[in-house]
């Protein structure tokens, strides 16, 4: 591996309601935003930041992130939903922004419906938010993850270049959650080459199998900066069930040969990037923080 490699684990989220709820990973004096950020970040080296998906961050708040984290503290960026194609409801827009589409026929919006002036502005705002990570080098990637419905098609493909455009500036990875992106040795290698002309990291998933809606495991790089894995657990039976919790979703426990495996595979990859993330979203109660520490704890035994 590279001398520059780091190899860095860490959660989806650090602050999952039934995460707080269970009471197993902060210690009970930990009540504010700021003591939980501070205690995470004594046990692991990475975090996503899953809000950004559900609405713009502030520029303060990512302030607030930096400053509260050590100084070769990593955070990965979900990039809003409006960007990756998802129905975004108008609350989760900007007050002005809303007042500009008080005639919206809609409670929600698609990214290509809105007008382009807006479009621009949303894009703007998100990256100066970005500004307070990225200026201490505290800025990982900035993650897409594209819903079921952006197929291997031209339209989908067209929304894929489009973020990575108006991102030429920042690491961007991206996930896709239908199968057509992968689905044949054809489709896997035009992918590949599809991200790597982008100049975006791929993102190995590692979810349950046989749904229209998941993407088998990849294990290849695209950026030489990056090599991401993402992992979702493999709770099949939950996967996509009506009116499932995202936490029951995602309510998964690797065992140690599942870990072991996983590890030589991510360990072989991470050799050939700068860097490499392991995120976890297995966000049910301390699910995620144990499986991350179990995956971090692999990475060191002798022999991986």
């Amino acid at each position: 591996m590279p001398d520059s490699a780091r190899i860095l684990t860490g959660t989806a989220s650090w602050t999952d309601p039934t995460l707080l709820a269970c009471g197993r990973f902060y210690p009970p004096d930990a009540h504010s935003a700021e003591s939980r950020l501070r205690f995470y970040a004594t046990r692991f080296s990475l975090a996503e930041v899953d809000s950004s998906f559900y609405a713009l961050p502030a520029p303060d708040n990512a302030h607030l992130w930096a400053t509260r984290t050590p100084d070769d503290f990593v955070f990965n960026i979900k990039a809003f939903r409006l960007f990756t194609g998802h129905q975004t409801p108008l609350t989760a827009l900007p007050p002005d922004i809303r007042r500009e589409l008080a005639d919206w026929p809609e409670p929600v919006i698609y990214h290509d419906q809105m007008p382009a002036d807006l479009r621009d502005e949303v894009w703007r705002r998100y990256q100066i938010a970005l500004e307070p990570l990225r200026l201490p080098g505290k800025l990982g990637a900035v993650h897409f993850q594209f819903p079921p419905w952006i197929r291997r098609d031209a339209r989908g493909m067209a929304r894929v270049a489009d973020c990575a455009r108006r991102m030429d500036e920042h690491l961007i990875s991206v996930e896709f959650r239908h199968r057509s992106w992968f689905d044949s040795p054809a489709a896997t290698a035009g992918t590949l080459a599809f991200e790597r002309d982008l100049g975006v990291a791929h993102t190995v998933v590692d979810a349950p199998q046989g749904f229209e809606n998941t993407v088998p495991a990849v294990w290849e790089s695209t950026h030489p900066d990056l090599t991401l894995l993402r992992l979702h657990g493999r709770n099949a039976a939950t996967w996509n069930a009506s009116g499932a919790a995202s936490s029951g979703r995602f309510q998964y426990e690797y065992t140690e040969q599942e870990l072991a495996e996983l590890v030589a595979r991510f360990t072989r990859l991470a050799s050939q990037t700068g860097q490499a993330h392991a995120v976890f979203n297995t966000n049910f109660e301390d699910q995620g923080m144990r499986n991350a520490a179990a995956f971090a704890s692999a990475l060191a035994l002798p022999g991986v």
